[in-house]
Formats: structure tokens, C-alpha cells, sequence
């Protein structure tokens, strides 16, 4: 393969970090080599596979069973410099053969979650293993059915030991996935500090939200403010989108995937960076613009000397206190200025926009009114 000039690619290579395997591809692995020992009687160790991009990565098996009508291989899952909370897990798959015509068909085992909520790529009831690690698992279980003369019908079960538990530190039971993981990935690799996963599960988040017939739904940066938010509005749960950092990925895809109306809320500070028209909220990426917030307090009615105070305030929440003592509504023009930084990136889609910022306590320090386009 030629070597990457852009992209996540140069990204990694500049970085030095160490790239790593989806959870589709680990259960691609332990496919193939079940597979093979299934029809041979020996299990290829390691084992190799085909991405869909075209690297042919090997993997070492952890475990292995054969026994009359069926054969379990499993691999570790090495996430690389990725702080994936699936790195080390054990990723098994279990095949046996069906009757000829039956297709190859999944199973979620012990850890593997299973779909219950409309709006995901896969129809409810089915186990949670994504299209493309579906279709990885299918083609190699055919090719091993050619070269050993055999059919490709075949039941594969994938299994994550923990499954469950390393579950509920991600997206899915909010998503309606219940039981454990899912074996995810389009490409195979995992690129470190990618940020993918989150944002892929904001997206999914808003495809539940819409499927389910919510027209309002929530951008929130942490549990406080999807508190605040439900406290407002009596929200369900599938109406909360976990934002974190990323207001610009919910805004993007809200655009292409319309809503009725989208609350943004979040603590003050950080909602005072998507005012100054930053979409990534994190504090490495983005900071507290303290000569905007004097700029919006002067709007506000604040005077040259309570701006400067502002203006070289050690924190935002300091620079709020200073302007709520002295009656300028600082959190409200940040919310206003947030709603319309909000609207410009949503470019006249049919959504209604309202802000709300938080303090730490969870108290409502400022409010837009909703506006739409």
C-alpha cells in the first residue's frame, strides 16, 4: 500500500502511535480459524485475515476448542494506544454447521448484546454485530468452505468474556443494546485518540432518537446537564444525546438528519467556547475566551471596569459571578450567542435551537429562548 500523505494515516505516523484491531476483526479472526479447524481438524495459529481495505493482519489464538459438530477459537482484542475500554478483552466465536441453503447466521453469546431499539443499522432482536463485520465473517467463512469443498451454512456465535460488565461503560444501553457489546468497525483498525467511536455513537444515538418518533432531543456534555435537561422537559432517555466535547458532530449530523427541535445544555464554561464558535469543547482543543466574555458583558450593560474584571478573571464561572453580582445576565448572552453559533452550523435546517447553561451544581445560569431558522 503507498504510503498515506493525509488524513488519519499521516496522523498516526506522525504521532508514533500504535494502531489496533476492531472487535469485528478479532471476531473475523476467531471465525476463520474455528472455521478452518472445523473442516480440517487444525487450527490455523496464528491466524490471518483480509480487511477491507486490504491489510492482511495475523493473529494469535488465546483459546481453542474442537469438538463433535462444532469449534470455538478466541483472540484477545489489542486495542494498540487506543483507550478503548474493549482493549484486552477475550473475543470467541463458536461455528457450526447448518443444513445446506441456511446462510451463515449470527448469534449473540454470553457478553454480545442484542438490538432493542429501532434506528441502529440492524433490525430488533438481532445480536449486535455491526453490517461490516457481518459481511468480514461471511466472506471468510466462505472462502474456507471453497478450499476445504464444503458448504458456507453455517451458525456463528461470538461471545466477549465480561462482556456485560465492559458494557456498561459504553453508549449501549442507552442505545437499547442490552446484554454487552457490540462488534463494531468498518475498516478493522483502530486509530488511537481517534475519537471515532464517540462520535459514531452520537450519530447512532440520534438515528434511535428519530426512529422512536422523538421530536426533541438534547446535546448534552455530562450527567449533570442530561439531569437538567430531563428536569426541564421531562425527556426520555433515548431523547439524550451524550455530547461530551463534541457539539459540532451533533450539529453536523443533526443538519443532514433533522429534528424538531435540539436543547443543547452544558456548563457554562463550555458553552461559552461554542458562543466564541468553537465545535470542540475540550479543554486540550479549545479555551475559556475571557475578552469575549467582557465583550458580551459591555452588551449586557456592564461597565469598563467590571469588563476588565472579566476580561482577566481566572475562570469562566469567576467571570459569571462577577457579572450575576452586579446584575449583567453574562449566562444568557452566552446562551443567546451559543443558540445562533448553534444555528450557523445547522445552515436553515428545520430545527428549533435553545441553549442551556449550567453550573457545576447543576443550576440554571442561562437560558436563549428557542429559535428556529
Amino acid at each position: 500500500m503507498s504510503e498515506a500523505k493525509g488524513g488519519r494515516g499521516a496522523q498516526l505516523k506522525h504521532t508514533g502511535l500504535r494502531s489496533g484491531w476492531t472487535t469485528g476483526a478479532c471476531a473475523t479472526a476467531a471465525t476463520t480459524a474455528a472455521y478452518t479447524a472445523l473442516l480440517s481438524g487444525d487450527f490455523p495459529d496464528p491466524v490471518t485475515i483480509t480487511l477491507p481495505r486490504g491489510q492482511t493482519p495475523a493473529f494469535a489464538l488465546a483459546a481453542e476448542e474442537l469438538a463433535a459438530g462444532w469449534a470455538m477459537a478466541a483472540v484477545v482484542k489489542d486495542a494498540g494506544d487506543d483507550p478503548d475500554v474493549t482493549h484486552g478483552a477475550l473475543i470467541r466465536s463458536t461455528v457450526r454447521p447448518l443444513p445446506p441453503g441456511s446462510g451463515v447466521v449470527f448469534r449473540a453469546g454470553e457478553g454480545v448484546g442484542t438490538i432493542t431499539l429501532p434506528g441502529l443499522p440492524l433490525p430488533v432482536g438481532e445480536p449486535a454485530i455491526n453490517p461490516v463485520p457481518r459481511q468480514m465473517m461471511t466472506e471468510h467463512v466462505t472462502r474456507v468452505a471453497g478450499e476445504h469443498g464444503a458448504s458456507a451454512d453455517v451458525e456463528i456465535t461470538i461471545s466477549v468474556d465480561h462482556g456485560a460488565e465492559i458494557a456498561r461503560s459504553t453508549w449501549n444501553p442507552r442505545l437499547g443494546i442490552l446484554g454487552g457489546l457490540s462488534i463494531l468497525g468498518t475498516t478493522g483498525i483502530v486509530v488511537p485518540y481517534s475519537c471515532s467511536a464517540w462520535i459514531d455513537s452520537i450519530r447512532r444515538g440520534v438515528d434511535v432518537a428519530r426512529a422512536a418518533g422523538r421530536a426533541h432531543v438534547a446535546g448534552c456534555t455530562g450527567s449533570t446537564s442530561e439531569k437538567t435537561v430531563v428536569a426541564e422537559y421531562g425527556l426520555p432517555e433515548d431523547a439524550l444525546l451524550d455530547m461530551g466535547d463534541f457539539a459540532g458532530a451533533v450539529l453536523k449530523y443533526v443538519r443532514r438528519h433533522p429534528v424538531d427541535r435540539l436543547t443543547i445544555c452544558g456548563g457554562f464554561a463550555k458553552l461559552s467556547k461554542l458562543a466564541a464558535g468553537h465545535l470542540d469543547l475540550h479543554s486540550a482543543r479549545s479555551q475559556v475566551d475571557k475578552p469575549f466574555l467582557a465583550a458580551l458583558a459591555r452588551e449586557g450593560g456592564a461597565s469598563d471596569a467590571l469588563a476588565t474584571q472579566v476580561s482577566t478573571a481566572n475562570t469562566g464561572l469567576a467571570a459569571l459571578q462577577l457579572c450575576t453580582a452586579a446584575g449583567v445576565p453574562l449566562g444568557d448572552l452566552v446562551a443567546a450567542r451559543a443558540r445562533d453559533e448553534a444555528l450557523a452550523v445547522l445552515r436553515g435546517a428545520p430545527v428549533t435551537v435553545d441553549v442551556i447553561c449550567i453550573d457545576r451544581a447543576g443550576t440554571v445560569v442561562g437560558r436563549s429562548a428557542p429559535t428556529g431558522p
